[in-house]
Parts: C-alpha cells; sequence; structure tokens
C-alpha cells in the first residue's frame, strides 16, 4: 500500500517534476503535491498547508534553490529540504548542504532519490521528538508538573529580574507566600489523590483574584507564591484579604467537600530585601506569624524575627563548628511495641557553640540547607553514629542507628559510594545504618531520589520515611520506594488518645503501612496512655520523650541497663528523665 506523502516541488519545468513524481511512486510513495517556481509562490503554499518534503530544483529563471531555502528557514518550519538539479557542482552542492539543505540528487541519478527522502522523513520525526523531550524537560525545569503553574526556580528567576526593574523604576514589588492550613488532614483522611485535586484549584483561586501579569507559583507541597509587580504594602494586605476571601467557598473533591484556608506572608520592596534569597526568606518568616497568630496574613516586621542576626552569626560559625568537632549527637531510643524493648536509635546532632552553648538543630539544620554546608554536615553525622555503634557493639549492645538524610545529600549521586566507604572504615553492618528521609526530600527529584535508594536498599541499609502524612507523594509512587518503614508524625500521635480525627490518621496509616509490607513507627509518644494505644493498633515501634529524651552515648548505656523498657520488661511505665537529657 502506497505510503501518503505530501511534497512541495519547487520547479520550473513541468515535465522534470512529472519524473520527481513518478520516482516517488515507484518508491512506494502517494504524492500529494504543489508545483511552485516564484517566491511569492512558494510563502503562499508554504502558509496554506502542511508538507512533508520540499523538492527544489536549483537553476530556475526566475527563483534559485538557495533562495528556497532561505525562505524554508525564514518560516522556521522543519521540512527537509532535497535540492535536485540536473547541472550542480560539487561545491555549489557542498555550500548548499553547509547552508541547511538536507541533500542533494541529480536529475540523472533519481534511483537515490526513494532512500534520501525515506531517510530524511525519519530523520524529520527524529527531530521533532528530540525537540519535544527537550520542550518537556524544560518545561519541568520550570514548571509544576500537578498544577502547571510556574515552580520555585522560574520563581527565582522571575523574582530577580523583577526586582531589577523596580529599583529602576524606583516602583514597589510584593510577594506574598502562603501555605494551606489543615492540608495533611485532606491527605491523610482522603488520600493524595484528593490532596492532589486541592491543590489544583487552589491555584486556580489564587490566580482568579490576581491581576494580569502577576505570577502565581507552587514552591512545593502545599505552598504557594504569588508576585506583583507595582504593588506597595498596603496593596499588599489588601491582596491577601481578596486570596483569604476566594478561599471562603468548600473545596469540592469528587464525593467531598472541605474547607481550607491558607496563610499568607508578605515581604514588600524595597523596605523588606532587595534580592530574591531574601524576599523569599521574609516572605516565608511572615507566613509563619500568621500560621501561629491565626491571623490570615502577616507583613513581615523584623521585630518577630528576633533570631535574624544571630542566625547571620551562626552561618559564619557552622563550617568552622563542623570542621573544630563543636557537634556531638544524642540518641533517641526507639522501643519495638511487640517486644516492649529497645532495638534501635536515632541520632540526633546538636551545636555546642562556644557563644550561644548547645544550638538545638531546628536553628541550623535550615542554615545548613540553604548554605549547602548539609552534605558535609550530614557526613560528620553518619560518620560519628557509625563510630559510636562499633563501639556499642564492641560492649555487646547490638543497635540500628538511624540517621536523617536532607533531599540535597539525595541529589548527590555519590551518596551511595559514600556511605559505603564509612561502614567500611567503622566495620558496621549495613544492616545496623537506618537512613530516614522526609516525603517533600524525596519528591524533590523522585526520579533521582527512587535510582538513589535503590542503591542504598541494594547494599542492605534500611530506609524509613520520616514524617509520613505530612507530605504530597502519591501512593503509586510510595509502592515504589525500596522502604522498610514508615514514620507517622507526632504531630498525629501525641494528642491521638483525645482528638478522634488523629487516632482514625494514625490507624489508617498503619493499616495502609503494614498493606504495603512496611514496617510503622510512631513519634512523639509522650505519655503511657499513647503508648499503650499504639500497641493496640498494631503499630510496632515507637520513640518519644515518654520513652526517653535524646540521650548522650554514655547515659543511653546507664538508661539501658535500669529502665524497664530496654530490659523488655512490661507494663510501660513512665521513667524519670536521665539529668543528661537536658540536651533533648
Amino acid at each position: 500500500m502506497s505510503k501518503p506523502l505530501r511534497v512541495l516541488l519547487v520547479e520550473d519545468n513541468p515535465d522534470d517534476a512529472e519524473l520527481l513524481l513518478r520516482q516517488l511512486r515507484k518508491a512506494g510513495y502517494d504524492p500529494h503535491y504543489q508545483r511552485v517556481d516564484t517566491p511569492g509562490g512558494m510563502s503562499h503554499a508554504l502558509g496554506s498547508e502542511m508538507w512533508d518534503l520540499v523538492l527544489s530544483d536549483y537553476h530556475m529563471p526566475t527563483f534559485s534553490g538557495f533562495a528556497a531555502l532561505k525562505l524554508l528557514q525564514e518560516t522556521r518550519l522543519d521540512i527537509p529540504f532535497i535540492i535536485v538539479s540536473g547541472n550542480i557542482g560539487e561545491e555549489t552542492a557542498v555550500a548548499a548542504m553547509k547552508a541547511g539543505a538536507h541533500d542533494y540528487i541529480m536529475k540523472d541519478n533519481l534511483t537515490r532519490l526513494g532512500p534520501t527522502v525515506e531517510r530524511e522523513l525519519r530523520e524529520a520525526v527524529m527531530r521533532r521528538e528530540r525537540r519535544r523531550a527537550e520542550e518537556t524537560v524544560r518545561y519541568q525545569a520550570y514548571y509544576d508538573m500537578l498544577t502547571g503553574l510556574p515552580n520555585r526556580t522560574l520563581l527565582h528567576q522571575r523574582l530577580q529580574e523583577e526586582l531589577i526593574h523596580a529599583q529602576e523604576q524606583h516602583e514597589a514589588l510584593s510577594l506574598l507566600v502562603m501555605d494551606l492550613d489543615r492540608f495533611k488532614e485532606v491527605n491523610a483522611t482522603l488520600g493524595h489523590h484528593n490532596g492532589d485535586l486541592l491543590l489544583q484549584q487552589v491555584g486556580t483561586r489564587v490566580a482568579s483574584v490576581l491581576r494580569e501579569g502577576d505570577m502565581v507559583v507552587r514552591l512545593g507541597g502545599d505552598e504557594f507564591a504569588a508576585l506583583l509587580t507595582r504593588v506597595d504594602a498596603t496593596e499588599a494586605a489588601r491582596m491577601a484579604r481578596l486570596i483569604l476571601e476566594a478561599f471562603q467557598p468548600s473545596f469540592r473533591l469528587g464525593a467531598f467537600t472541605v474547607e481550607v484556608s491558607p496563610s499568607i506572608g508578605v515581604a514588600v520592596f524595597p523596605e523588606h530585601g532587595r534580592d530574591a534569597d531574601t524576599m523569599l526568606r521574609r516572605a516565608d518568616v511572615a507566613m509563619y506569624v500568621a500560621k501561629q497568630s491565626g491571623s490570615g496574613f502577616a507583613v513581615y516586621d523584623p521585630e518577630l524575627d528576633p533570631h535574624s542576626p544571630r542566625r547571620l552569626a551562626l552561618v559564619g560559625n557552622l563550617r568552622h563548628a563542623i570542621e573544630e568537632n563543636q557537634l556531638f549527637l544524642v540518641y533517641q531510643p526507639k522501643v519495638d511495641l511487640h517486644l516492649r524493648r529497645v532495638t534501635g536509635v536515632e541520632a540526633l546532632v546538636r551545636w555546642n557553640h562556644p557563644e550561644f552553648q548547645v544550638v538545638p538543630p531546628d536553628q541550623f539544620i535550615s542554615l545548613a540547607e540553604q548554605t549547602g554546608l548539609i552534605k558535609p554536615l550530614t557526613m560528620w553525622v553518619l560518620r560519628r553514629a557509625l563510630q559510636q555503634c562499633r563501639e556499642w557493639k564492641d560492649q555487646g549492645l547490638d543497635l540500628c542507628v538511624a540517621v536523617n538524610v536532607s533531599a540535597r545529600n539525595l541529589q548527590c549521586p555519590t551518596l551511595p559510594e559514600q556511605v559505603a566507604e564509612i561502614l567500611e572504615q567503622t566495620g558496621v553492618p549495613a544492616a545496623n545504618l537506618e537512613l530516614e528521609l522526609t516525603e517533600s526530600s524525596i519528591m524533590a527529584d523522585p526520579v533521582r531520589s527512587l535510582e538513589i535508594l535503590g542503591r542504598l536498599s541494594a547494599m542492605g541499609i534500611r530506609l524509613s520515611i520520616d514524617d509520613f502524612g505530612t507530605g504530597y507523594s502519591s501512593l503509586g509512587y510510595l509502592k515504589k520506594l525500596p522502604a522498610d518503614a514508615v514514620k507517622i508524625d507526632k504531630s498525629f500521635v501525641s494528642d491521638m488518645v483525645h482528638t478522634q480525627d488523629d487516632e482514625v490518621i494514625v490507624q489508617s496509616t498503619i493499616g495502609l503501612a503494614h498493606t504495603l509490607g512496611l514496617e510503622v513507627i510512631a513519634e512523639g509518644v509522650e505519655n503511657a496512655e499513647v503508648c499503650e494505644r499504639l500497641a493496640q493498633l498494631d503499630c510496632d515501634a515507637a520513640q518519644g520523650h515518654f520513652i526517653s529524651r535524646p540521650i548522650p552515648a554514655g547515659a543511653l548505656m546507664e538508661w539501658m541497663r535500669h529502665s524497664p523498657m530496654a530490659r523488655g520488661v512490661m507494663p510501660f511505665v513512665p521513667q524519670a528523665d536521665m539529668g543528661s537529657a537536658a540536651v533533648g
């Protein structure tokens, strides 16, 4: 069966055109064609129809092959262009190919026409597919795949450009950062599919109240942003109120109706920052102020950001702290709720700062993330935790040690090799190491995360998903992960015996995880009642201040010798904290 072919013939001789068509039919094509021999005729033909191929004579009375090629290139259409000539010289043919012609054929050797056309059509398809792939990659680099909104990378670029413009024109500019209150409840109770539907509707609602030209962005998870040009603090506050009003109608998620509202932080140029990073950071600070106060929105206020000078000092000292061993580890025991004994510990880093004394991790881990120091920091924690694990083993104590890994660590392709090297140097079996990763760190780059985690799992290292239920990964993706356990976030666990919704979330998570073959660890266990209820719900393990605060390695050995829970004694009973536990 003949293959249809739309061919534009740039040819002044009808007989030569017929020879070309005959040769195409002989090669198995059914050509639909148009013959032109002037620039105007070719322009009209290119604008009125889609063509698979252009065959052009080189010498014509009022036209030339070079001119036809240039005219085609001006349209930016990717159509194979083949010169067919009776007297083109080799130098001219080479020049035509350099100018962009795909091939040339002599009229006295038309047997080459069929194979040449077939090759060029195939390569044209390959070029189109490659362009589509490149466009997809570019889209994924700058846009959020779930909502279709610009992502954090594109916002950062656009914000920096607009800040330069605003400074030159002496104009105001505002940045709004917002996240959704109670979003985790939607994910946990209605499933991630409905959570995704909600996120898609949020972007639409925010965009509906903004002006044309304003930018709505999904930063990740349930965080969004809006970039408002030529908007001062007063107008930004008005826009924030409009966004809050836009959230008042309920969201319809299939058969469900949910009420969700955002907390919005506002930063304004030039009062609150003159570069993209500062504006983002201060809008984020204002957003947390709005969340904590329940006010709906807040404009950045330096008085409500008391740690900024201290954080700047900490950034400057952090690298030195890693190199000079100002850091130390404490360990929080994990109790197996079936065996009623300790089977592992989580290693938690602290900073013994010469000026600020003991600095808790929530005051420097985020700084390490922002500055890139999280990579050497994680390697320091991993090495010290495994050295301690080796020391415990030599003393007859066999524990699995858990270490937290950040999104930046997961993006490092050499992470498995670095971990393997430290395991070998410390002599600790891979089975004694557990790496804890948050949902958000995994979903920052799912493809790379899956590849890195697969390599770590193949080494025999345990993998657990921390803060489970607060992120936004899909169940379909969760099934693909080589995870061994999930950790239920303490926000669900701490009050579960008094809050039915939290208990339902915990119970559902345990059932889901067990269905997927995963172990479940509950964080934030603060009393015996919660601990017993978790055991009744078939939770596998627990950790929290009721069991023990994070304690130094030496105190852990003493705790293991004297704590009833460490020795498998039932029932659970509260234990007095060790004196060294104050660092927790």
